[in-house]
């Protein structure tokens, strides 16, 4: 089985890449470290590449830009795919106000360039598509809230469990990112209900992991983490702190893109972020690294929130369990924490 992997060196690419090495399958991944363009020497990759290189028995990692139309045909040519992990994207909310064509090109127009090279030279091949909870833009916010001490909650009990794929895309503030992503998440739709290809999107709520090279402007978990240990201040932008989101694990993402592989709906939409269970807000994470292991954080609060950020996002999971009810969150947010404290003292002491 021949698996191509986009942002390979990233979060989930590269989980993506450690998992199907594993089950003996021959690995392509591409990514031409971008994301040190995006945000500088702290965001690039590299590390995580050579990580791969020496971890894996059958990677092979290819320095792309997937905006190429006709180098990412080329290589669906000479080597077609059984399955497409597509994670590559500019993927900070806020930096995609500085360079929009940038942004663009790579979440749209690179996403338009692998979907038609797969419908040409491997349509056999499931599609996942790595798309975010952004593409709700702010309608989420409309959802009745209530203020607790530490944290932002659904007044409406029906909200319980989250926002699910019924919120509507349109008519909402995305942030640039948020629309170019939008535009992939609809062509990867339309190319699993007009084309038949097995395409599956998942729009992710804070997706996260060890592996993340987390910066500020992307990346939340990873980012304070790494300031709590280092010593660095932060900066929380609005809503008092007390703005929810619900993590996920990197390798639970894969997971899911391993049962829709084996059972795919084409064109099918799922939320997919750590749900209920993994939800907490940014003083809530704060303290939670405290109690882990005793790095107390140095914020202070910004008057201004982000243009179109959620206040409360829960990424409800259900209809993803419906079809497919083997998988589950495995790893808990206390665990992901853990981790990644243990994860950047590593780094620390290498520094």
């Amino acid at each position: 089985m021949h698996v191509l992997v986009t942002g390979s060196s990233g979060l989930i690419g590269s989980a993506a890449v450690r998992h199907w090495d594993s089950l003996g399958c021959r690995v392509t991944g591409v990514d031409n470290d971008m994301r040190a363009t995006f945000f500088g020497p702290q965001g690039s990759t590299q590390w995580n590449l050579h990580c791969l290189q020496r971890e894996t028995q059958n990677f092979h990692s290819v320095a792309l830009d997937i905006r190429d139309r006709q180098a990412v045909a080329e290589l669906f040519r000479k080597t077609p795919p059984d399955l497409v992990i597509h994670c590559a994207a500019q993927p900070s909310h806020d930096k995609a106000a500085e360079i929009p064509f940038l942004d663009f090109e790579v979440n749209a127009n690179g996403t338009l360039n692998l979907l038609e090279a797969t419908r040409h030279h491997a349509p056999d091949a499931v599609f996942c598509h790595m798309s975010t909870n952004k593409v709700y833009g702010d309608a989420p916010n409309e959802r009745p809230l209530k203020e607790l001490d530490t944290r932002w909650e659904y007044a409406d009990l029906a909200d319980f469990n989250g926002i699910d794929e019924s919120c509507r895309i349109d008519q909402t503030m995305h942030s640039l990112f948020g629309a170019s992503k939008t535009a992939a998440d609809v062509l990867a739709q339309e190319y699993g209900k007009y084309f038949g290809l097995k395409t599956g999107i998942f729009r992710g709520g804070c997706l996260t992991g060890a592996s993340h090279s987390g910066v500020e402007l992307h990346g939340f978990l990873s980012y304070l983490v790494h300031v709590a240990v280092s010593g660095k201040p932060y900066t929380i932008f609005g809503y008092k702190g007390k703005q929810v989101r619900d993590q996920i694990e990197c390798s639970d993402v894969v997971k899911a893109f391993e049962a829709f592989a084996k059972n795919p709906r084409p064109g099918e939409v799922y939320n997919i972020g750590g749900g209920r269970d993994n939800a907490a807000s940014v003083l809530e994470c704060i303290q939670m690294i405290e109690d882990i292991s005793g790095y107390a954080t140095n914020w202070m609060l910004g008057d201004e929130n982000r243009k179109g950020d959620h206040i409360c996002y829960i990424s409800d999971l259900s209809k993803l369990r419906r079809d497919y009810p083997d998988w589950r969150i495995r790893v808990s947010l206390q665990d992901i924490l853990a981790q990644m404290i243990e994860a950047e003292q590593r780094k620390l002491a290498t520094a």
